[in-house]
């Protein structure tokens, strides 16, 4: 497939880096976002999202340290709840890392909240954003997740992903085919959450809902990443929606072709890069820098704010009681960071009573996550990555230490598993109807691994995340003919066909 491969009408440098960002903000924006400071993962310093004051300087990403950073705020009830009893902040929340055994009181109301959001009928009535914004799997968490005003979101909507419940014992009659899921795996309650039910097919949806909405807020004219082909498309679809210039950085030939076809497709301008992912990362963090570009890749804090809506809505479709295991794939480990701050910040508002492990799954021939948490994460291991798997084919995470205390805090796991052992996954959840791209099979291959080594009970509850759509790679693990045989068009002819 030709890429449409483009000269970047950007700044001049260095010295022209604000170019595609306002030069001042509106007070509705500057008051949203006050409530919000980033914090270093490595460090803890802390800064404040707007350093220029209402001046836009460019977005920071990265802690002087060179760390990841972390959003940070305090979570209010929508000004519509303030006629509810006031609270003190140590009823709305208490300290993780200090093993407060209070548990805050406003959990139930919160889950009101949010179940009143879901119950909204999905549709869009003439003149008002408000029942989409209900309806978005997303922003139906929105106090949790970025409370900016509802005119600066862009949402289509995302998220109300499947939860299908495929366990031995979980699985209905009617589901017969799904249950060779909880067979395959070992499970007798076993969930797969399919995130390539969002708009795009894929997971990104939820953080590019989230990072498009910034960008938004800050007045930004281009935005930009680099991909393996999930972020590409997902970024292409929302910069389009808003009316941004979508720039995405591909290593050259490692792009399955359905991702590739949504990125052209939605107008994004299309760079391939000669090398991998690792190397389109660098490139695209530099030219951000440079030209003033908003950066959305899950560098990007707020990118993974969006993802931690997977985590609560898991959370609401199991009736606010949290699984004994989330188990899902490891690439630039942007959702075992989001989902594991997820649960970290429900169980903080007493919305769950206790916390989930989390078993990050990598593929063997892009381990590097693996490898730190086999040495205990005394230090971070990088590696030239080989993987069919190509969403999860990373060798140097973004992520890796937020992921490291998420793993770290719930006393989580990481397992390796091979291609061969991806692919003959994939196949069961494929029979089975469910269907999914590579990368998302590494999450059943993974649960199969740690059932049959005794690492995860056969009665213990769990949910496994499936991140991609089946036609987000129509060639690896598929048949490429609808048949090996060709019949004249008669009963007869078909009838032998069928006695085979």
């Amino acid at each position: 497939m030709a890429i449409n491969s483009v000269g970047l009408q950007l700044g001049q440098g260095a010295g022209g880096g604000n170019k595609h960002l306002k030069s001042n903000l509106p007070s509705d924006a500057m008051d949203a976002l006050s409530s919000i400071s980033l914090r270093c993962i490595e460090c803890s310093s802390l800064y404040p999202v707007l350093e220029g004051g209402q001046s836009v300087s460019s977005p920071r990403y990265r802690c002087t340290c060179g760390g990841v950073l972390d959003v940070e705020m305090k979570f209010h009830f929508p000004k519509t709840w303030q006629s509810q009893p006031a609270r003190k902040e140590s009823d709305m929340f208490f300290d993780f890392a200090a093993g407060n055994d209070e548990a805050p009181t406003a959990g139930a109301l919160w889950r009101q909240l949010f179940d009143e959001r879901a119950s909204s009928p999905p549709i869009w009535p003439m003149g008002t954003d408000k029942y989409l914004l209900d309806c978005s799997g997303v922003w139906r968490y929105r106090e949790l997740i970025l409370p900016v005003p509802e005119q600066y979101m862009v949402s289509r909507p995302e998220g109300n992903t499947g939860l299908y419940p495929v366990g031995i014992e979980n699985c209905s009659g009617g589901r017969i085919g799904h249950r060779q899921i909880g067979i395959y795996a070992g499970l007798e309650r076993f969930f797969l959450k399919h995130e390539g039910e969002n708009p795009t097919g894929s997971f990104k949806d939820r953080g590019m809902t989230v990072g498009v909405t910034m960008a938004h807020l800050l007045g930004a004219k281009a935005v930009a990443c680099a991909s393996t082909g999930n972020t590409s498309a997902s970024l292409a679809s929302y910069a389009a929606q808003a009316g941004m210039q979508g720039i995405v950085f591909l290593p050259a030939g490692n792009v399955a072709g359905g991702k590739l076809a949504q990125s052209l497709a939605y107008g994004a301008d299309t760079i391939q890069i000669r090398g991998d992912f690792d190397d389109a990362m660098k490139l695209v963090e530099q030219v951000c820098d440079e030209e003033g570009i908003y950066l959305l890749n899950s560098l990007n804090p707020f990118r993974i704010e969006g993802q931690k809506a997977i985590g609560f809505e898991i959370l609401q479709q199991l009736d606010w009681q949290a699984p004994d295991w989330l188990v899902l794939p490891a690439g630039n480990l942007g959702n075992t960071s989001a989902i594991g701050k997820a649960f970290r910040q429900a169980y903080q508002l007493s919305l769950i009573s206790h916390m989930p492990r989390i078993a990050a799954i990598q593929a063997t021939g892009a381990n590097p996550f693996y490898q730190s948490f086999k040495k205990n994460f005394s230090e971070k291991v990088s590696v030239r990555a080989n993987t069919i798997a190509t969403a999860i084919n990373i060798g140097n995470p973004v992520s890796f230490a937020r992921a490291k205390q998420v793993i770290e805090e719930s006393e989580g796991i990481v397992e390796e598993v091979t291609d061969e052992e991806i692919l003959a996954a994939k196949a069961v959840i494929d029979r089975a109807g469910i269907g999914c791209e590579p990368a998302s099979a590494t999450t059943l291959a993974g649960v199969r691994k740690l059932v049959a080594c005794g690492v995860m009970k056969r009665d213990e509850r769990v949910v496994g995340v499936l991140t991609g759509n089946l036609l987000k790679d129509s060639k690896v693990g598929i048949p490429q003919q609808a048949s090996g045989i060709v019949v004249e068009a008669t009963l007869e002819a078909v009838r032998r066909v069928l006695a085979q």
